[in-house]
This record gives structure tokens, sequence and C-alpha cells, in this order.
């Protein structure tokens, strides 16, 4: 193993003081973006520490990403800020991590109802000041279109729904078809044909390709999906509301054997769901989700669900952005990592 690089041999390099090159790299004290950017470019090209993820002979992005036009600043655009329980909160670390590391900074803004319904910006955005945008948990097509007509280096990670469009964008996704695929189809295999998906499943492009994943799994299997048997109402409508939910679950023509709902929150409340309407879990029924979040190993029987490989996804979006940010002619990249399946206790 090569010797590790410090302060004092970056700032010898550079001829600056120690003091210097550590207000640079931490991001503290007054520090011009020229000699950020001089420091962060030396340290990389070192190898030091902070840096050891970024490979600058592999990647143009470690030497070119780097603000040099005053624009340090990243936004973050989301209607949904993400909770302590999902994934986004991992993903969000890795990327600020990322972008920290190279001089740039995130700033948070939450997309209100009336920005979303009138195609406005948030009241204090400064386009001057924005180098790139990313897009979590924003899932309006209009608002997303009229984004990508900024002419700003943008990322999506996850989409509306994009059946018959695209986005003039980088997009980023966590694989769902394959996933959902594998997992409804071990059910089946073993003897479980009655198999009801819940949850909104043009919520999303994730959640339409979970629902491409069951419909797969059962038509390869010799089953016909039936939505009269699934729980398929849009997310306007309570899943929340454990009432609301049992009583769709019983409005159902019949009991189904498995419940595979679209994320790990609608699969929590389907167990609550069932436990009110008398039913055990796995015994009467099993349940499934999808984001392997905190409450899955918490919730009584753990849940059967697809881990998200979220700070994977965080250090992969910084890259995505900031390539665009130093490449922005390049053509539009749609970017997938890869799930893995989890069977605990509820299935």
């Amino acid at each position: 193993m090569g010797k590790r690089v410090t302060l004092q041999e970056i700032a010898d390099a550079l001829g600056m003081s120690r003091n210097t090159v550590s207000r640079a790299l931490n991001n503290s004290g007054s520090v011009s973006i020229e000699t950020r950017n001089r420091i962060c470019q030396m340290a990389t090209a070192m190898g030091y520490k902070q840096f050891s993820t970024i490979d600058a002979s592999a990647s143009p992005i470690a030497a070119t990403a780097l603000p040099t036009d005053g624009k340090t600043e990243i936004a973050l655009f989301t209607h949904s800020f993400p909770g302590a329980s999902h994934s986004g909160t991992k993903l969000l670390e890795a990327f600020q991590n990322r972008i920290d590391s190279l001089g740039y900074k995130l700033s948070i803004n939450i997309i209100r109802d009336v920005e979303l319904e009138n195609l406005m910006l948030p009241a204090n955005i400064n386009l001057d000041n924005i180098a790139g945008i990313l897009c979590l948990e924003l899932f309006s097509a209009r608002y997303s279109n009229f984004l990508c007509s900024k002419n700003i280096p943008i990322l999506f990670v996850d989409t509306p729904l994009l059946q018959s469009g695209f986005l003039k964008a980088d997009t980023l996704y966590m694989e769902n078809t394959s996933s959902v695929y594998s997992m409804i189809n071990t059910l089946i295999g073993q003897g479980k044909r009655k198999v009801s998906f819940v949850g909104d499943r043009f919520h999303c492009q994730s959640f339409y390709e979970r629902w491409q994943g069951y419909v797969g799994a059962l038509t390869d299997n010799g089953i016909a999906p039936d939505t009269s048997s699934c729980i398929l109402d849009d997310d306007n409508y309570p899943y929340h509301d454990i009432t609301w939910l049992s009583e769709r679950i019983s409005s159902l023509k019949e009991m189904p054997e498995v419940f595979f709902c679209a994320n790990d929150f609608l699969a929590t409340c389907t167990i609550k769901a069932l436990r009110l309407l008398g039913k055990n879990v796995p015994e009467d029924a099993l349940v499934c989700g999808f984001d392997n979040a905190p409450e899955a190993t918490i919730i009584e029987p753990n849940l059967t669900t697809v881990r998200i490989h979220s700070s994977s996804m965080g250090y992969t979006a910084a890259d995505l952005l900031l390539s665009r940010i130093a490449n922005p002619h390049m053509p539009y990249k749609k970017t997938y990592i890869e799930t893995d399946v989890i069977f605990r206790e509820s299935a």
C-alpha cells in the first residue's frame, strides 16, 4: 500500500501554507474559488484520502468539473423531502460528500404545489449561481420538462412515468423490474398463485417498472394478471389510513396469498391493515416491499424486500451530474444501479 498523502505534502507541492490547504479541503474559512480549485486538483492528483474514491485517470470529472465560472451551488429540487426512513437520506449524504470534496455546496429547495402548477422556480433561486440541479422525489412530468427547458445541467433520480416520452436530462434509477420478477417468481415456485400488487403503478417510473416485473413473473408462469385482485388506486387515496386500506383489502374478490407492495411504507401499512382484519403474516398471507427501509427490520414479522444501494446511487448521481456540468453537450445517459432481494419472515 502506498504512503498516505498529507496536507503538508499538498501544501509543499503548491507552495502554500498547510492552513490554507486545510481550509480549502474542509470548506472552512476564507479561500478563493481559484485557490480552492488548485488545491482540490492537486489533492486529487496526489491521491489524498478525501479523494480516494475519485479516479482522475478514468474519469474527466475530477479534473474538469471543479467550479471555474463562479457557479459553486448545486440545487436539490424535491417535492417531498426524504425522511429518515427513506433511502434518499443515504443517497443525499453520499452525493453531498462527493460534491463537497470538489468545492460545490448543496442548497435544498422544496418545490411547493403552487410552483408545480404554475411552472415557477423557487423564489430564492438565482440561476446565475447554479452549476447544476439534482431532482429527487419530483414526479410532475410538466414541471420536469419545464426544468429541462432551462438549459442547466440536471439529473433526475427516478422520474415521472415516461411511457411515451423522455426528458432532456440524465436519469438515474435503482434496478426495479428484474428484482421484483425474481422475488415473485420465487414465491410462485413455492406454490403461491394469488399475488396482489399494492400501490399506484403510475406514481413514478420506478413504481411502473416494479409493476412490469410483477406482470412479467405472473405471465411467464401462466398466471393471467388480474387488476381486480390488486389495490391500484392513485396516490391521492390515503394508503396510510389503515382503516381505508383494510376496507380495500376486504373489497377484493378473494384474499390474495401474497401482497407485493410498491415500497416498504405500503408494505408496513398492508401488514397493519391485515392485522385489523384478523389476518396474520405470514400464516394467512405473505407481504413483500421494496426499499429495505429501516422499518423493514423493525416491524414484526421482519419484511421481505429489495435493498437499494443508496450510497452507491448517491456517488453515481454526483459523478453523472458533475460529468454533465463538465461536458454539457454529450448524449444523455440513463443509468441503473443493481438491487438485491432480501427474504425475511414476512414471506
